[in-house]
């Protein structure tokens, strides 16, 4: 970055450092501890209930890629700041989003370290000297106040396309290109790392990620701070240096900035310096404290496992206990605010997300389209088969081409200038964090969509060039239609998730003062052996959130029944499908391509035995709901036991995967294409889809023909009734014949012989 700091940071003040850090880890523990406490119990219960809610998914999700797997690779100009020259290095992006630098190709073939290793958590691409000027300048805090007509930029570029990696408290990165189109692809690539960088540690289930998100939560509250926090980016280690680093950087300025001397841009470099010596300092000294703080816990909980094992009921229900004594003074204030301030403002929020991340989905659907479009036509044109499969692996890198997904990113980007009213009202400035976990949620699902595309086409390539491109087209549409339920469903969540995140906060600052006082006295209905795993605080923050979940589901919900941005309404559970995808390349009349279609076939069992159980485990239980193309084709085969009058559905009744599933297993492609051709010219009259549950169950409940075997079994049960009858007069009679009743015996013997 520049210049030496040893000047302006002696030991002193590194041990100065050193204690600031040590002591916002020893005031952050207690929160850790606690938390960690919380998170394991957690993690037991989900382990003995096995009743995680798995979110529901018809494409396949693709196994872990090979953290180790080279995404992007490219020999580029890279600045030393070492030798402080330019240096030509073989750059590359692994899987694991990290950028290393080697010296060149051959270095890196033969295994040798990398010459730099970025984990760009927090950073910032820029791609001109102004824009770098310009962000430099804000995280400069010049107290001379002397203005400099021009100056010199702080690392002269050797070419005229550059890159500028900023990140905060770390050394920044310049690299240099000699075209255009290389500098965009990189860039692209760079902003991919900083992305899975700044938020896929999160987005893990352990128990040690868990505890340490929460904890930061609440120690931040305790702080005073509600609400998103920029800096909760990267890895453990990082976020608590952030932490540190927020409280240092203010001691730090007024110390040393007066002190330092020179031009501007000199300044700059030596202040940058002295920031990264500092934060290098905290890091090392979070990185001990935590480790050793995270392997106290695993210990503790280590030794409180069996007790957490036998009492799981009982701690369930002094939970639930003391949530019902905290509910008598919580749950009318929270609803009150919600209602007050937050819930008026959720449709019009809601609106201003729906369009931009609507937007991104569908450019995603538009992309995989046409490269399977272009990639069948280059097929049908050669009739190559080693083009084909070519055709197909560029297909399944085309989540990690980042030029190509860039478009689709773009769309999501103008939510930083429509939220921007958001800060007013809610004080939520972190739109880049809704940005960023919005466009990994894109590649995620443009991974499955290609990835759901590639094992469905598998088993179909043989035949000749017409059979194939049959089989592209066909794979297609219904991959097509398994996305667009996806792409529904986890927009919902994604809408219902930052609605949370940004009205949260309202609700928790204006509870703070009226609430958090009085939970301390409710600690005395937590049982004494169990206050490690229940915390009052834990249980507070649920009321507030179930209270908020439930108006947020209205608005979404309500969108969703108003077909708002093709969205979806879940209402009958189906099976997943898989290899069924095969069974029907048409289109259905009504259907837009970017909507389901109306009519689908019942799942067909997959032909690949293999195939079909290793896919069992990716897909869900509840797809979307699916209507046959015709009601017979869901009409049970008659059983000679058992031959109902009528099948019908209820509307809370999941209907059955096995009496839906028709065996195809011995067919192939071509089988298929003659079967739909001759199925086309019979059939003159097309079935509509229905529109509501009436139709449904009219559509599929099928009336037995009369049958002459009917009227002959009503015969007889008529006859068994009336011997019935008979018989019970006949015990009558001999009561009456006993000696006790003579009179009455008489009376009634005479009424018999008659």
């Amino acid at each position: 970055m520049g210049g030496s700091s040893s000047s302006l940071l002696d030991e002193n003040k590194c041990n100065y450092i050193r204690g600031r850090a040590e002591a916002e880890l020893k005031n952050f523990s207690p929160h850790y501890r606690r938390q960690y406490a919380v998170a394991f119990f957690r993690q037991l219960h989900d382990e003995v209930e096995q009743q995680r809610t798995v979110q529901t998914q018809l494409l396949k999700h693709r196994q872990h890629t090979e953290p180790g797997k080279v995404l992007y690779e490219e020999v580029v100009t890279h600045y030393s700041a070492e030798l402080k020259k330019w240096k030509e290095r073989y750059v590359l992006v692994r899987a694991d989003y990290s950028l290393e630098s080697h010296e060149n190709y051959d270095t890196f073939l033969n295994g040798a370290s990398p010459k730099v290793r970025l984990l760009p958590a927090g950073g910032a691409v820029l791609m001109s000297e102004d824009q770098y000027t310009a962000l430099a300048d804000r995280f400069f805090p010049d107290l001379s106040g002397v203005s400099e007509e021009k100056a010199p930029p702080m690392v002269s570029m050797p070419d005229q396309f550059p890159v500028y990696l900023w990140q905060p408290y770390q050394k920044h990165s310049y690299f240099c290109f000699h075209g255009a189109d290389s500098q965009k692809s990189f860039a692209a690539a760079l902003r991919d790392c900083i992305r899975h960088q700044n938020h896929d540690y999160q987005k893990k289930t352990k128990c040690e990620v868990q505890a340490f998100l929460e904890a930061v939560q609440f120690y931040r509250q305790e702080k005073g701070h509600y609400g998103s926090w920029e800096m909760l980016i990267g890895k453990d280690v990082q976020v608590l240096s952030n932490l540190v680093m927020e409280e240092l950087l203010p001691s730090l300025q007024t110390e040393l900035l007066p002190k330092m001397k020179g031009k501007k841009n000199d300044r700059k470099r030596a202040w940058f310096a002295i920031v990264e010596d500092a934060y290098n300092v905290v890091k090392s000294q979070v990185s001990t404290g935590l480790a050793a703080l995270e392997e106290e816990c695993r210990a503790a909980t280590k030794q409180q496992e069996g007790l957490i094992r036998s009492d799981m009921d009982q701690i369930i229900n002094s939970k639930n206990f003391l949530a019902g004594k905290l509910k008598a003074t919580v749950s009318q204030p929270a609803l009150k605010c919600c209602m007050e301030n937050v819930q008026p403002y959720l449709s019009s929020i809601l609106e201003e997300l729906m369009g931009p991340i609507s937007s991104g989905f569908s450019e995603v659907r538009f992309l995989f389209e046409t490269e399977v479009n272009k990639m069948s036509k280059d097929y049908q044109e050669s009739s190559s088969i080693d083009k084909l499969k070519k055709g197909l692996g560029e297909l399944a890198d085309l989540p990690f081409t980042s030029l190509k997904m860039q478009p689709c990113y773009r769309k999501v980007d103008v939510l930083c200038e429509q939220l921007q009213e958001l800060r007013n009202r809610f004080k939520f400035s972190n739109t880049d964090r809704l940005v960023q976990i919005t466009q990994n949620y894109m590649q995620q699902i443009m991974d499955n969509v290609v990835h759901t595309f590639e094992q469905l086409l598998s088993n179909s390539l043989r035949g000749g060039p017409s059979q194939i491109c049959s089989a592209i087209e066909k794979v297609k549409q219904r991959v097509l239609k398994q996305y667009d339920y996806d792409s529904s469903t986890l927009r919902k969540k994604l809408f219902q998730e930052a609605l949370v995140e940004i009205t949260m906060p309202t609700m928790q600052k204006s509870l703070a003062p009226s609430c958090k006082p009085e939970l301390q006295r409710f600690e005395q209905y937590v049982f004494a052996d169990y206050t490690n795993f229940i915390q009052v605080e834990n249980v507070y923050e649920e009321m507030i959130l179930q209270t908020l979940l439930s108006e947020v589901d209205k608005v979404v919900k309500d969108a969703a029944n108003m077909k708002k941005h093709n969205l979806f309404v879940d209402s009958i559970d189906f099976p997943c499908e898989s290899q069924s995808s095969l069974t029907d390349s048409r289109t259905p009349p009504g259907s837009i391509p970017a909507s389901p279609a109306k009519h689908m076939v019942p799942p067909i069992e997959d032909a690949n035995p293999e195939a079909q159980g290793n896919g069992s485990q990716d897909q869900p239980t509840k797809p979307e709901p699916a209507l046959p193309e015709s009601p017979e084709s869901i009409v049970p085969a008659k059983n000679d036991q058992q031959e109902p009058s009528a099948v019908g559905i209820d509307p809370g009744i999941t209907i059955n995967a096995e009496s839906l599933t028709v065996n195809m297993a011995s067919l192939d492609i071509a089988n298929e294409v003659k079967e739909e051709k001759t199925q086309e010219n019979a059939v003159h009259k097309e079935i509509q889809a229905p529109d509501n549950l009436k139709e449904i169950r009219d559509l599929i409940t099928v009336v037995r023909p009369e049958d002459p075997g009917d009227r002959e079994l009503d015969s007889h049960v008529e006859l068994l009734e009336q011997e019935e009858s008979i018989s019970k007069d006949q015990l009558r009679t001999l009561e009456s014949d006993r000696p006790e009743n003579n009179d009455a015996g008489e009376e009634s013997g005479m009424a018999s012989k008659k």
